[in-house]
């Protein structure tokens, strides 16, 4: 079960429906009786990375440990769902070779900054909007969408459960998988 074990790695702007859906894919997956870890931006931020702020340089530090914390999981046969904004396709290209190109699989979550900004559950659109955060992805600061994701969905147009059936799905049928039924 080592050599199974992956990394989907959930991207896209804040408020798109990062953590909703890696949760939920965590549900998914454990009722399938596979073993994963949600590493959530806002969490690791507060654990793993809390050293760092927002700069282009603790931004690519912060994905950097998260990549490599990805890797261990993935090398003790434990799935790793990693949902961050990334903004940066470099840093997400680096995030893939560190975890390795096989077992990397990205999700591009490419909810709409308007629907992103009506949602804005913690103010920080708001916030950013009146200059009182610097740095902020999709406002100050640049969000490059991934060119070529393993998949892509607009939550505002699919559904929580459309999503995970989608993300399930390819992963019966991808290298990742197929993915153990339901073993209840």
């Amino acid at each position: 079960m080592k050599d199974y074990a992956h990394t989907l790695w959930l991207t896209g702007l804040s408020a798109s429906g990062k953590t909703t859906l890696a949760y939920a894919l965590a549900e998914a997956l454990a009722a399938r009786g596979v073993t994963s870890e949600v590493l959530d931006g806002d969490a690791v931020r507060q654990e793993l990375s809390r050293d760092l702020g927002f700069s282009r340089d603790d931004r690519r530090e912060n994905i950097r440990r998260v990549a490599h914390r990805c890797r261990q999981l993935n090398a003790a046969g434990t799935w790793a769902i990693a949902a961050l904004i990334s903004p940066y396709r470099d840093d997400r290209e680096q995030a893939r070779q560190t975890v390795g190109a096989s077992r990397f699989i990205e999700v591009y979550l490419a909810t709409p900054l308007t629907v992103c900004e009506a949602r804005d559950p913690k103010g920080l659109y708001r916030r950013a909007r009146a200059g009182d955060i610097a740095h902020f992805t999709g406002i100050s600061d640049a969000y490059e969408a991934p060119l070529n994701p393993d998949l892509q969905f607009d939550t505002a147009a699919r559904s929580l459960a459309q999503c995970v059936a989608a993300t399930t799905q390819l992963l019966d049928a991808g290298s990742a998988g197929p993915l153990p039924k339901d073993v209840r």
